[in-house]
């Protein structure tokens, strides 16, 4: 199958200037040594589990018997989105930061030869790993892009679905990974998404320790800034739902939302009926 031009484990997703710039380049650095040593059949990351709560990050978060036994391996996310993206068959999906292309390939099952399941990812390395993962699998109706997750390379209106796990995190400019996201989706479409949320008010020192050691890089958002950053893009239906505690005042969250059916009507002139 033909892949689209091309334009994020995850992308870094971070602005293209100065420290940006460099920070990116870290992170694609990192998760590229990751995809090699996977590749090499290691694991990169091991998962975690609450058991009492049941929330879990990495591997653990999916069912070993529904996953390919590869793609699981190379799971680094802090959630599974698919347990609450409801895909349907026939959607088309686009997994933003879709690394060794687990979620892709799970998503690529769900929508059935009639769907579609894109991955996009900046690490060449992750990009090599999930098409080999996504051949292994047979999975005819994955096809994986190499970009930046602000700057999508799909046409507008192309996706019902976007999914992403423990991504959006790493990206300097969330409003305009959002507003992609806005973009791709048609008229009615679903964002599904696992990513790191912090409680409002934490010590600053207290947080950078914490973003440290779960690698938010670029700064982590509230609730309340996700829903604020989503709303601006547009999307209605917003609900961030924390789920696992990643400590320091970090938590895992499931972030869900809408881009309307029809765009809201302008109000005519005042007088007009």
């Amino acid at each position: 199958m033909t892949d689209l031009p091309p334009s994020g484990l995850p992308p870094s997703g971070l602005s293209p200037s100065g420290g940006g710039t460099r920070a990116r380049e870290s992170v694609v650095a990192h998760y590229s040594g990751l995809a090699r040593l996977a590749m090499a059949g290691g694991t990169p990351l091991g998962g975690d589990c609450d058991p009492a709560g049941g929330d879990c990050f990495g591997a653990a978060a999916y069912d070993p018997a529904d996953a390919p036994e590869a793609a699981l391996r190379a799971s680094l996310g802090c959630g599974n989105p698919l347990a609450v993206a409801a895909l349907r068959e026939g959607e088309t999906v686009l997994d933003l930061g879709s690394g060794g292309g687990l979620d892709v390939l799970l998503s690529a099952r769900r929508v059935g030869p009639t769907g579609m399941a894109y991955g996009l990812d900046a690490s060449q390395d992750m990009i090599a790993l999930a098409r080999a993962n996504a051949a292994r699998a047979g999975a005819a109706n994955a096809r994986f892009l190499h970009g930046h997750i602000e700057e999508v390379p799909l046409p507008g209106d192309a996706v019902d679905v976007v999914i992403s796990n423990c991504v959006l995190n790493l990206s300097a400019d969330k409003p305009r990974v959002l507003a992609e996201a806005f973009r791709v989706l048609r008229p009615g479409g679903r964002l599904g998404i696992s990513d790191v949320i912090a409680d409002d008010g934490l010590d600053p020192a207290r947080r950078a320790e914490a973003e440290r050691r779960v690698g938010c890089v670029t700064g982590t958002l509230t609730a309340a800034g996700y829903r604020q950053a989503l709303t601006a893009a547009g999307f209605t239906a917003v609900t961030v739902t924390p789920a696992a505690d990643a400590g320091g005042g970090l938590h895992s969250a499931i972030v869900q939302a809408v881009k309307p059916a029809t765009r809201a009507a302008r109000p005519g002139p005042a007088g007009t009926g």
